[in-house]
């Protein structure tokens, strides 16, 4: 027993000395997009931050550990308080650090999906949901310009919100546009290969050649490297529907890696989504 007891503590000591090394290896990079705009890159999603006489506007808020250092991060750009968190879906790494900005007094506004799927996560309380949720799009007027709030249907997930600075011309796509990397299409949350290309779509419209784009994840994008990625999605979703049509199994094509060859020697499965991972999803989004 005492054996199995210092076992115990010893595994629970390595977690947390684990844990520990992790937080303190992350580091809150800041890039200025605009005179007002900023991405804050660390761990998880790509935080988007406003900032000016209104106050703080804050677009997720990654994982809950890292709050501290996303505050100190803020406080360089801005000494006001945070007066909206958006979140762009679901996921904890993107809603993680709800709770903690929440007791700020902070406003958090999201899609009407994500408070359902927030509320039904055991593994985070009340103060992480919305307090303001939509169902279509939605108009927040601070720091001296419009931004459009606007939902896409079964995309990246089934609660996703893409987020347009007019007068900034800014862009943040939330985790409907990884930059050069394959996407994470979550099926299990009503994710769709067919919704996550016609979310790009929707994106294009208000968009130009000018706009500075934060994705998902990746680094600060451009419209030409988000139509290279809608080029992308569209070629794979060709190729595995010719397969599909050709009564290719599930496993043909996850083993075909010719599918998606040009893209990996570009290294697009260099982090979460392997090809093969990418291969398995869009087969099992299209297969009818």
């Amino acid at each position: 027993m005492k054996s199995l007891k210092l076992i115990i503590s010893l595994f629970t000591f390595g977690l947390v000395i684990t844990t520990c090394a992790q937080n303190k290896a992350v580091t809150i990079t800041t890039h200025k997009l605009t005179e007002n705009i900023y991405m804050l890159e660390g761990q998880g999603g790509n935080i988007g931050i406003s900032v000016g006489d209104d106050g703080v506007f804050m677009i997720d808020s990654q994982f809950a550990h890292l709050t501290p250092k996303i505050l100190d991060a803020i406080k360089t750009l801005s000494d006001k308080p945070i007066k909206f968190l958006a979140n762009t879906h679901h996921h904890g790494d993107h809603t993680g650090g709800n709770e903690n900005i929440s007791k700020l007094n902070t406003t958090i506004i999201a899609h009407d999906n994500v408070y359902k799927r927030v509320k039904s996560n055991s593994k985070q309380s009340d103060a992480s949901l919305p307090v303001i949720t939509f169902n279509d799009k939605l108009s927040l007027y601070i720091n001296g310009e419009q931004v459009i709030i606007f939902h896409v249907d079964n995309a990246h997930t089934d609660g996703d919100a893409l987020l347009y600075f007019t007068k900034s011309n800014v862009l943040h796509t939330g985790d409907t546009y990884f930059n050069a990397r394959y996407p994470y299409i979550d099926l299990n949350s009503g994710g769709s290969v067919d919704g996550y290309i016609q979310a790009a779509k929707s994106a294009m419209i208000l968009i130009d050649d000018n706009t500075k784009i934060i994705p998902g994840h990746g680094n600060q994008s451009n419209k030409k490297e988000y139509t290279t990625f809608l080029n992308m999605l569209e070629n794979l979703k060709n190729k595995v529907e010719t397969e599909i049509s050709n009564k290719k199994t599930e496993e043909d094509v996850v083993l075909n890696a010719s599918l998606t060859k040009t893209y990996d020697d570009l290294n697009y499965g260099c982090c979460f989504i392997s090809s093969e991972k990418m291969r398995r999803t869009l087969y099992k989004s299209l297969k009818k």
